[in-house]
């Protein structure tokens, strides 16, 4: 039995919490203050933290994904076509690394956000707690939360990029999931679950729920089905959709110039960066952990061989395929 220490309110714990449930693995669901104590097992004190049977303790959503990949058989969220599992990942990439921004956005940029948000996140983690103890508690996260914005670039001189690249998002899923539920065939990939964990949260807090509701509610529908899967079967496709290529096209006019900007800026040893994207400028502190994501990418593109990365090619923007061949030689 693997246990998972979450919270609701954090989109890569229910991206986990959904993906397990779709591989059928058992777990337990552990959150509030067990789930804090979690945090002294892990390097990096953030959640979900996974325990594992054989007593390990481990994070990050994405590593996390390719272990259970190796230890558990069948059901798999990594697709057999090795240029479509890439093009997997790199949505799934883009979604934990970028999407995440309108979902820290939205929850801490207006007071009705982050009045309902932080009082939900002090009861879930006090697990009531009484009201005077547990709003007492929501006022000085809510305060730490928003002095964080401008270092994760969730500003308001950035939010028209990050608002605009969401709407697109939700678009292009909002046409697809009338269809078919899924991206590469009628099963899910770790690019469903991505994306699932940072709307799961827009789909929650007043203002992008609002929103979704309004706009795009189909796409908000689908997020109750991508909360528990272990009912569906289904198959690989044989090549992508045209949502996951639209995604993937989405990626590399916002993503990609991100990531090298960043890695340019980390390069020179300047503290922050800025790109324009979508007719926006933004602009923001550089980050470490990303210049990790990009060359990953650049890892996984470079292990291709010459007719998977071809393929590749073909459903990327050129932005794309010129940060990712960087680094080959």
């Amino acid at each position: 039995m693997y246990s998972l220490y979450g919270a609701l309110a954090s989109p890569y714990s229910m991206k986990m919490r959904s993906l397990l449930r779709y591989r059928r693995i058992p777990f337990e669901w552990v959150d509030g203050a067990a789930a804090r104590e979690a945090l002294a097992r892990v390097k990096a004190p953030v959640i979900p933290v996974l325990a594992f049977p054989d007593g390990r303790y481990a994070n990050d959503s994405t590593p996390l994904i390719y272990e259970l990949e190796r230890l558990h058989a069948g059901r798999s969220v990594v697709p057999d076509d090795r240029a479509i599992a890439f093009l997997a990942h790199l949505l799934e990439d883009f979604a934990d690394e970028w999407m995440t921004k309108p979902m820290f956005g939205y929850r801490w940029l207006e007071d009705v956000d982050q009045v309902q948000m932080s009082r939900w996140l002090a009861f879930d983690n006090l697990h009531g707690g009484g009201v005077e103890t547990s709003q007492a508690a929501a006022e000085a996260f809510r305060q730490r939360q928003v002095g964080r914005m401008a270092m994760v670039g969730c500003t308001r001189e950035n939010f028209p990029l990050i608002e605009a690249s969401t709407r697109a998002v939700l678009e292009v899923l909002e046409k697809h999931v009338t269809n078919a539920f899924f991206l590469f065939g009628s099963r899910p990939s770790l690019a469903e679950f991505g994306l699932y964990g940072q709307l799961s949260q827009l789909g929650v807090d007043p203002t992008p729920q609002a929103m979704m509701r309004a706009d795009y509610p189909y796409a908000y529908r689908w997020l109750s089905h991508m909360d528990d899967l272990s009912g569906v079967v289904g198959s690989w496709a044989e090549e992508p959709c045209d949502a996951a290529l639209a995604l993937a096209r989405l990626s590399g006019e916002i993503y990609a110039p991100f990531l090298a900007a960043n890695a340019a800026a980390l390069e020179a040893g300047e503290e922050s960066f800025g790109f324009r994207a979508m007719g926006h400028e933004y602009r923001q502190g550089t980050f470490k952990y990303q210049a990790k994501c990009l060359a990953d990418l650049r890892h996984r593109y470079g292990a291709l061989d010459e007719g998977q990365r071809a393929r590749v090619d073909g459903w990327i923007r050129p932005a794309w395929r010129d940060l990712l061949a960087q680094d080959r030689g």
